[in-house]
């Protein structure tokens, strides 16, 4: 098995995290789809425009969300999972959504969304494994 050093760990989560830059994140109700070109499922409940830079530096392959990642809802629902495209709308990553601590690749301090209130993403990483 192939073992990668945190310089090359580095350099493709930056070189992956950067596409994102000034792109979207939708937020839905339900479970993911089974592919990222697959249709969307559930509500959309918010849509939040990425900053630019979206990401930190990345440290030993890990890629942290950076700056506030925050929206007003755009309907009533339970955020299940979301999907992130780059600022030309194309290359998508889907993943889950949780509550702080829930473990979901996107954590949220509460995924119960109502119309008009504000979402904010706590935390989001992009890993790229050493082997």
């Amino acid at each position: 098995m192939e073992k990668l050093s945190d310089v090359v760990r580095n350099l493709l989560a930056d070189t992956l995290g950067d596409l994102y830059n000034g792109g979207e994140l939708k937020i839905y109700t339900g479970s993911q789809p089974a592919t990222p070109t697959t249709g969307p499922t559930g509500t959309l409940l918010a849509t939040i425009t990425l900053p630019s830079p979206a990401f930190a530096a990345s440290v030993a392959g890990v890629k942290s969300k950076a700056g506030v990642w925050s929206t007003l809802g755009l309907a009533d629902g339970d955020a299940g999972w979301f999907r992130m495209k780059t600022s030309g709308a194309t290359d998508p990553i889907d993943g889950s959504v949780g509550a702080t601590g829930s473990g979901a690749e996107i954590e949220m301090d509460s995924v119960a969304i109502e119309t008009g209130q504000t979402v904010t993403v706590s935390s989001y990483t992009i890993t790229q494994p050493a082997s």
